[in-house]
This record gives C-alpha cells, structure tokens and sequence, in this order.
C-alpha cells in the first residue's frame, strides 16, 4: 500500500555496515553502505540482523567522509545502497546520494536494492522519488524463497529486476540494465 511505511516514521538513521572496495554489490569495486532496518521481513533474508532499524550504528559526518574518500580512488566505480531497506532510510540514502553527486558528478555511479517494486516507488512518497531520481540502477522486488536462484546477476530471486533508472524514468517504463548476462 503506498506511504503505508514512511521513513520520517520508520528510520533511526542507523547504518547496519559499510563496505568498502567489494566486487559482489553491483558492477565493478564497489563502496556498500547497509542501511539499518526493513519491515517487509523476506524468508530467507541474508540480512536478517539488519531488518532492526536500530541495528548498528548511528550515520555520522565521519563515515560519510570516509565514503566519499574511499569512492574518490581511481578504480571504484560507485556506491551501493542495501540494508535493510534503503528507501526507509532516505534522509541518510538521499544525504550521501546528494554528495557523491556533488564530489563526483555521475563519474561514480549509485545503485540501490531495495524490496519495493519500481512501481510500487513511483506511487509512495516525495523522498522515495527523490531517491529514486538520485541513483543509477534500482534492484526491485521482494526476495522470494520461492524463485531463489543463486546464479542469476547481482540478485537472488528471480521475481527482483536490474533497472536502469535514468532510462527508466525518461521512458516512463521499466527499461532493463543493458549489461544484464542472466
């Protein structure tokens, strides 16, 4: 149901992990930042500990400097937004969105997993949209047990889509990432 759950209601700020220079949370090395809290609640979640919006630890200044530092070395090619829910946490995603923006333009990119479809974004809230209209590549859907699929690309269902967000939004339909081998 749309704007049924509401970051400004929801999310504690808290950041369950941050990763820097992974090759498993999107293409190319990566900075990972796993936002803290997520109610959809998946069976089989691999991040059950990180569905507590108050997992972790507070988002500081600190660690969004050391962020863009990190994303400032030649060979990283973009942050990557997880959790828990990133989309219910959008006043820390939409915050370091805005200064990788700002520190690299779109030389980096952003991609973002979250358990809500694309469709489902496109009729919730103004910071849900905001987000979306910030980052590069949106993995969508709920992880179903049902359709696990352990080979598939950067996803582990097979209901979740890799969508190229800017084209996207410009075709006002989904348009699938051009790089996707299966």
């Amino acid at each position: 149901m749309p704007k049924e759950w509401l970051a400004e209601d929801l999310s504690e700020q808290y950041v369950a992990d941050y990763k820097a220079f992974n090759f498993v949370d999107g293409e190319g090395v990566r900075c990972s930042l796993y936002l803290s809290g997520c109610p959809f609640h998946c069976p089989g979640c691999y991040n059950v500990a990180a569905q507590n919006f108050h997992y972790g630890q507070p988002y500081t200044q600190e660690l969004e400097d050391q962020i863009i530092t990190d994303l400032s070395q030649d060979y990283v090619q973009g942050l990557t937004l997880l959790g828990g829910e990133p989309f219910l946490n959008t006043q820390v995603a939409i915050r370091i969105c805005e200064r990788v923006r700002a520190e690299f333009g779109h030389d980096k990119d952003i991609w973002s997993w979250s358990g809500y479809t694309w469709d489902e974004l496109l009729k919730d809230s103004d910071d849900k949209l905001k987000m979306l209209s910030l980052i590069d590549i949106l993995v969508d859907g709920r992880f179903l047990e049902d359709q696990m699929d352990l080979t598939l690309q950067f996803r582990g269902s097979a209901n979740q889509r890799i969508i190229d967000v800017p084209k996207s939004l410009a075709r006002g339909d989904v348009v699938i990432w051009d790089k996707l081998k299966r």
